[in-house]
């Protein structure tokens, strides 16, 4: 069955770099795109970043822009997110998730992910 496992979160110093690793398993990525969310203690889940099978399309939210990056290794099986100059507000449970796709075509809205990991926390804090 489809499985996605977050790692890479942690605590870390404002202004510092972290890299979330989300491995898949149980499906080939080829079809499939991805987004990283993520959600606060009292808040809304919120969309980060989405990338599209192959890579060639990428979503941003507005507060990440600049600073976070979203690749893919369809080989390895896995997603990634390069997060720098992380700020408190970054401060968040991070989830991956994926769904079937077509080619180019990435997806911001949660609900139309089909499959999710269970989670990653990011904490930015002096």
């Amino acid at each position: 069955q489809v499985q996605l496992v977050e790692s890479g979160g942690g605590l870390v110093q404002p202004g510092g770099s972290l890299r979330l690793s989300c491995t898949a398993s149980g499906f080939t990525l080829d079809s499939y795109a991805f987004g990283w969310f993520r959600q606060a203690p009292g808040k809304e889940r919120e969309g980060v970043s989405s990338i599209s099978t192959r890579g060639g399309s990428t979503y941003y939210a507005d507060s990440v822009k600049g600073r976070f990056a979203i690749s893919r290794d369809n080989a390895k099986n896995t997603v990634y997110l390069q997060m720098n100059s992380l700020k408190p507000e970054d401060t968040a449970v991070y989830y991956c998730a994926t769904r079937w796709a077509r080619s180019g075509n990435y997806y911001t809205n949660p609900n139309d992910y089909n499959y999710w990991g269970q989670g990653t926390q990011v904490t930015v804090s002096s």
